[in-house]
């Protein structure tokens, strides 16, 4: 990475730190007008930023990205409204800012509470999805943070407009310079440089694949909240119920396949293999899914490829599942343990002992009954959008709304105690 961009980084950095000062004292109302103001600007300018997106998808389609990954990258007027009315709901949620967690009265008349504060400065790293720059800068903004972003190469020209334009709709409605960036290049250097800003960055979430995780845990001095990986499992159970059982795994698998709460494994309890696998691997191959299966799956539906060892740890974010038949409750668990990514896992039973066992066992970030993994979202959640799925276990877990973009403080109050 050259000088320039360096020293265009560190200028963003400490513009954010102290746009994100401003921020952090900034009301409710102001907030929310930035907001409602960013998702009519959006939806006013939608034009510019589908001719921006048509510029991306031209240009992957020409480096080969596949059809999966072309779909995460596609906006339209609808998906451009949805974007917008994610921004309005932001505004619709209550403002964590201020919150009152507790307070108590200690014996020597010190009361001593903690409120929610904002984190400060958030860096995000994503790919495909340009709607995210929309999504984490709404709720960024909402929560009192400072927000640098920067998507994948793949859609810079989409990013490079949205941020423009909600950038200055919040500045607009009183918001600071600084408080809405994007870091505007393709250099991947730029991106490791990112990695290391740790005075001006307070956390760092990464949403991407195995390659991204790989380079923040190299390279990372800012605290990080890994999100994002999704090798997630459905188990029929051995009391699943077939009527039930086709749809969830249809669902699961086929109805957005380029997204990280898609599943990835089907695993079948050995006792109901026979009976519902040959129905369900053919409505999946109905709408072009690809099965790899194990060698019991194999022996049931003939015709199937052969699952490796390294299909189980896959993320396939493609219309392609892999199979396995597995002797009990038990096996589901440890394998899901084994191979899985934290994200969302499904069993499909009508005993509900095994669910219980079966929640209580794996070790995921949300865990489902008898519903697809789908679900996993967080405007399905009632946050409005997310900043990502956390499949860590500190500080958040699971989506990332508003709460999850704010720490606390200790708040002590007094009347001339000395110690």
């Amino acid at each position: 990475m050259n000088r320039e961009m360096e020293a265009i980084l560190l200028e963003q950095g400490h513009k954010a730190k102290q746009a994100s000062r401003i921020l952090a004292t900034a009301g409710t109302d102001m907030k929310n007008a930035a907001l409602f103001k960013m998702a009519e600007e959006l939806e006013k300018k939608s034009q510019a930023i589908i001719a921006a997106n048509q510029i991306d998808l031209a240009q992957g389609e020409k480096q080969g990205l596949t059809k999966a990954l072309l779909e995460r990258l596609t906006l339209n007027q609808t998906r451009i409204r949805d974007m917008a009315q994610g921004l309005r709901e932001i505004a619709a949620l209550p403002d964590p800012v201020g919150e009152m967690l507790e307070m108590q009265r200690r014996p020597n008349g010190l009361d001593i509470g903690r409120i929610r504060t904002p984190i400060g400065v958030i860096g995000i790293i994503y790919e495909s999805r340009p709607n995210v720059t929309a999504d984490a800068a709404g709720l960024c903004l909402k929560s009192g943070n400072a927000i640098i972003l920067r998507g994948g190469e793949e859609a810079l020209n989409s990013n490079r407009v949205i941020a423009r334009i909600i950038s200055a709709a919040a500045m607009e409605c009183g918001m600071p310079e600084g408080a809405i960036q994007l870091v505007d290049s393709e250099d991947r250097e730029a991106v490791i440089f990112l990695m290391k800003m740790h005075d001006y960055l307070d956390v760092l979430i990464p949403r991407g694949g195995k390659g991204l995780k790989k380079a923040v845990l190299d390279h990372a001095t800012v605290p990080v909240i890994m999100t994002g990986m999704g090798n997630c499992h459905v188990y029929i159970d051995q009391y699943g119920d077939y009527a039930q059982a086709l749809p969830i795994v249809h669902n699961a698998k086929v109805q957005r396949p380029s997204v990280c709460n898609a599943a990835e494994t089907l695993l079948v309890h050995q006792d109901v293999a026979a009976a519902f696998l040959p129905g369900i691997i053919a409505d999946l191959q109905s709408s072009g899914v690809e099965i790899r299966g194990c060698d019991r799956t194999r022996s049931i539906v003939s015709g199937l490829a052969e699952a490796t060892a390294e299909d189980w740890a896959t993320e396939y974010l493609d219309l392609i599942i892999v199979v396995k038949v597995v002797d009990s409750l038990e096996a589901a668990i440890d394998h899901i343990n084994q191979y899985g990514t934290g994200h969302s896992e499904a069993i499909i039973s009508e005993n509900y002992n095994a669910v219980r066992k079966f929640m209580a066992g794996v070790d995921a970030a949300a865990v489902y009954a008898n519903a697809s993994t789908r679900f996993t979202d967080g405007n399905v959640f009632g946050f409005g959008a997310e900043m990502g799925i956390s499949t860590q276990k500190l500080h958040a877990r699971g989506p990332m709304g508003l709460r999850e973009l704010t720490t606390t403080k200790f708040v002590i109050y007094g009347d001339g105690q000395v110690r």
